[in-house]
């Protein structure tokens, strides 16, 4: 399989800049180097903050360059988005009242989970969507399974942004662990190329497609300037290969 990931858009109304650049040119740049050099993939995910304030104009702006990329996708949200606004602008893409998703491939079962916890910075998985991840789990039937969320469960051990990581972290180790055969964490969140392992499973995060976390330990945050970035995956028998793309921006 190959799944082509990006995050952290963070669109604005159309014009509308953030840190200097503009998040739908950024954003059209990727999906064009994405649909020049990788039409051929099974999936694209874009794994939250799609919008920096939840504007409708914002998700309109997605709307209408979804509609003209060909590579089948599918859409996450973040702490920066507005989940009933989105839902009524994508219908299509509720679960039992969330965003979340699966995507049978050939070489095993993403799953697509809402970290979103309305009004708070950091992620959350309530019981309802644990239940609905219980489930999708049961359901793969021993199948390999590789997870996509906005919200890393993971120390990245950059104190401003581990405080807002996704909240309960053991309950959601607890029940993968009943399951096993999870084989990646596919995260965003922090704006950053990271790869590792948590308790044992390999993880990543990625870059945003506008702007970046610099490499801060300390107890602030700041603005990083490395070009942007999205994930080419490949999943096969063998393992999980992630390679990091910095695409060509424009000035």
């Amino acid at each position: 399989m190959k799944i082509i990931q990006l995050s952290d858009p963070h669109l604005m109304a159309p014009g509308g800049l953030l840190y200097g650049s503009d998040p739908l040119a950024r954003l059209d740049a990727c999906l064009a180097d994405i649909g020049e050099n990788h039409a051929d993939a099974d999936l694209v995910v874009i794994s939250g903050d799609l919008t920096n304030d939840g504007e409708r104009t914002a998700y309109a702006a997605l709307q209408e360059r979804l509609a003209q990329f060909s590579p089948p996708c599918r859409l996450m949200l973040g702490n920066h988005d507005d989940r009933a606004l989105f839902l009524e602008m994508f219908p299509y893409a509720a679960e039992q009242g969330f965003v979340q998703s699966v995507f049978d491939g050939s070489e095993g079962r993403l799953i697509l989970l809402d970290t979103l916890d309305s009004g708070h910075v950091e992620g959350r998985l309530c019981a309802a969507r644990l239940d609905w991840l219980d489930e999708r789990l049961q359901e793969a039937h021993g199948r390999p399974f590789f997870l996509f969320m906005h919200h890393p469960p993971f120390r990245i051990h950059m104190p401003v942004l581990d405080a807002v990581k996704l909240a309960d972290a053991d309950t959601f180790h607890d029940l993968l662990a009943r399951h096993g055969n999870v084989r990646h964490i596919f995260a965003g969140h922090v704006h950053r190329l990271i790869a590792g392992s948590w308790r044992g499973i390999p993880v990543s995060t990625l870059r945003s497609t506008n702007h970046q976390t610099a490499l801060d330990f300390s107890d602030s945050w700041s603005l990083g300037h490395e070009p942007p970035a999205y994930a080419v995956i490949f999943i096969d028998a063998d393992g999980v290969i992630v390679h990091f793309h910095e695409f060509p921006i424009a000035g």
